[in-house]
């Protein structure tokens, strides 16, 4: 794919020449050792793909399987992740119920954290409403036992995209900060009561990195 082409080589650039700075690494390194689930909002999806190489430069390289939608934008995100080198899940759930694909994701995911990786996801993705969470973040976390790790990325340097979630484009040469907070057990019984607090959780670590730009 053409366009997912253009998309890699230009994140390449941008995204590796910004100077970034890593918080939590922690958190992220607790990641590597033991089955976690990384959130982190729709808005911020194209800054993620720098943090395997910053985790590889602290000497931790965790394994990421990404959930991406079955939808065009979806597919071309998939291919983008991948020439990043993440391993990717097609699928999401509608807000109104309309499956598409969720199920078969749902499972995969878990088999993904049964064998003790990690998986990336944005929770109020594909199409919004913006930093509103689904359901499945907490059922995930619940039904495996892997706690959440919320996670954030803001550039100084930036374009924000017009549709429903202002999406950050990176640009080049800029100073950048990635972020991981303490990890959240979300609970079997009840799990949905949760949200609220991942919510929050993603909501405050987000907060922080637009402040430390």
């Amino acid at each position: 794919m053409a366009m997912a082409r253009i998309l890699i080589a230009y994140l390449r650039f941008a995204l590796g020449t910004t100077r970034w700075t890593m918080v939590g690494l922690e958190h992220l390194a607790l990641a590597e050792r033991r089955p976690s689930v990384l959130a982190f909002w729709h808005q911020r999806l194209a800054l993620f793909p720098a943090m395997k190489s910053l985790a590889r430069q602290h000497g931790e390289i965790p394994k990421v399987t990404a959930l991406t939608s079955r939808h065009r934008d979806g597919m071309l995100v998939s291919s983008v992740m991948a020439g990043f080198g993440l391993a990717v899940v097609n699928g999401s759930t509608a807000r109104a119920g309309q499956e598409k694909g969720g199920s078969a994701a749902l499972r995969s995911l878990l088999g993904c954290l049964a064998k003790g990786e990690v998986v990336a996801l944005t929770p109020d993705g594909p199409r919004g409403p913006a930093r509103v969470p689904a359901p499945g973040l907490a059922q995930l976390a619940a039904l495996s036992g892997a706690p959440v790790v919320p996670c954030a990325a803001q550039v100084r340097w930036r374009i924000n995209l017009p549709g429903w979630d202002r999406m950050v484009l990176p640009l080049p040469f800029g100073r950048g900060v990635m972020l991981c907070g303490a990890p959240i057990t979300v609970p079997r019984r009840n799990f949905l009561d949760s949200l609220p607090a991942l919510k929050a959780a993603i909501d405050a670590a987000t907060a922080r990195a637009d402040a430390m730009i």
